[in-house]
């Protein structure tokens, strides 16, 4: 049964492939069969197949969307709450806690910086032509957006960390525009939860953690409907704006996955060398099934125990730091999902047309690294939490249907910085540990 689920688990990426290659391919033959010269009327066709594709197809991809969405207030708030909560034995090992998650918020924030500025240079948005952008703008719909000219940066930082904390809990819950003030008090609630005697909260835990597991069914379930979903979308996509979308898909392809490589061959391989005093050959001949292993699971959660083998069995580390590492790791350390979703939120941010300033840019960074702490470790996890950073932002989350067909693989690929950093925290860690307990043995000799 577990070889059967394995098989049908990695069927996935190649189904969701197959969906919008065949959503997409259908899309683009029928917008060139039939699609009006610019200024001219449309044909009766071609107002007939506007009608399938609004009508009948596109629904499809909204429910998609939709489930994705419905899952997002109670996976943020259990994980944030959960992980945080789960905190209190940082605590009790004092040094070793403190340095993880220095570590972990360190290097998310590198990483979500990283992929900021790639699209501000690579600009992946732009390339798209005004007719396009406002026929996207046109599908997609509009929200009524507080302008972030006038909000963040005319209102000072002061006001912004007032505004942050919520006044009324179920109704940042409700609203997709405030729900950043439920991740305040699940933070806030989690760092309580620390500080109180644990058989008090432990009924509110294990309720918490088995709405948890529920959620990540739900979402197991509705990627299982993601072929079907994403096909829909491409093909209304590629139906009603023809090639340029596809176009401007690729653009916002090459960009996510060339930071995700960059930050995989640079800067984690970087970091394992000035950190954990591993050469560049050793340190991937060490990890090779760990990577083969995060790519075609495109889950830090299932990775997790091959990620404690190797750091144990390929690089000596101790079991006892690798043991409190990794778990923790593969739910607060999500490096490659907060470059993925700085990229994204700056991509849809320059395709809807909102140019952010540094003020935003900076709360994008801090947004990332909060959610991807929120984001499950299984495949699709990041998805429903990115709705929430595009709302903030001002951009509408439906923009998500533009990359959702080649999310998978960026899914499985920034999977990689997730469990590889996890990987050499923890050989950091047994170094320090190491050189301190040398250091001990030294001053005793003496």
């Amino acid at each position: 049964m577990g070889t059967n689920s394995a098989r049908s688990a990695s069927s996935l990426p190649t189904r969701i492939l197959i969906g919008l290659g065949v959503g997409a391919v259908a899309g683009i033959t029928l917008n060139v069969l039939y699609a009006p010269a610019l200024g001219a009327e449309p044909s009766s066709a071609y107002v007939e197949l506007g009608w399938w594709a609004d009508q009948m197809v596109k629904p499809f991809g909204d429910l998609f969307l939709r489930l994705l969405f419905m899952v997002v207030v109670p996976v943020v708030f259990c994980s944030l709450f959960l992980g945080v909560a789960g905190l209190g034995s940082v605590q009790k090992l004092g040094a070793l806690g403190s340095r993880t998650l220095t570590w972990f918020l360190g290097t998310t924030a590198i990483a979500a910086t990283l992929g900021i500025t790639l699209v501000r240079l690579i600009a992946p948005g732009r390339n798209v032509s005004p007719e396009t952008v406002a026929r996207i703008k046109e599908q997609y719909g509009t929200i009524a957006q507080a302008k972030i000219e006038q909000g963040a940066e005319a209102q000072g930082w002061l006001q912004m960390v007032v505004d942050f904390v919520p006044t009324n809990v179920l109704g940042a819950a409700a609203d997709n525009q405030r729900i950043l003030g439920l991740i305040i008090f699940a933070l806030i609630l989690g760092a309580a939860a620390t500080q109180v005697p644990q058989d008090r909260i432990r009924i509110l835990r294990e309720l918490l953690e088995g709405l948890y597991e529920l959620c990540l069914k739900v979402l197991a379930w509705v990627m299982a409907f993601a072929p079907i979903g994403v096909a829909c979308l491409i093909f209304h996509a590629t139906a009603r704006l023809g090639v340029d979308v596809m176009r401007l898909v690729g653009w916002y392809f090459v960009t996510a996955m060339g930071g995700l490589v960059f930050y995989q061959l640079v800067v984690v391989t970087l970091l394992a060398r000035v950190f954990a005093g591993l050469s560049p050959g050793r340190f991937y001949r060490g990890m090779r099934t760990l990577l083969v292993t995060a790519f075609s699971t495109s889950s830090s959660n299932a990775t997790m125990p091959t990620t404690i083998r190797t750091a144990v069995d390929e690089f000596g580390a101790p079991k006892e730091i690798a043991g409190f590492v990794m778990p923790l790791g593969a739910t607060m350390n999500m490096n490659g999902t907060a470059l993925f979703e700085g990229v994204s939120v700056l991509f849809l941010a320059q395709v809807y047309g909102i140019e952010l300033g540094w003020v935003q840019q900076a709360m994008v960074v801090g947004f990332a690294v909060v959610i991807a702490i929120g984001a499950a470790g299984v495949p699709g996890g990041s998805i429903p939490l990115l709705a929430i950073v595009l709302t903030q932002v001002g951009v509408p989350p439906e923009f998500l249907a533009l990359i959702l067909g080649v999310d998978r693989l960026v899914d499985m690929t920034r999977t990689l910085p997730n469990v590889s950093s996890d990987l050499v925290c923890s050989l950091w860690l047994a170094r320090r540990e190491a050189r301190a307990l040398s250091g001990t043995g030294a001053r005793r000799g003496r």
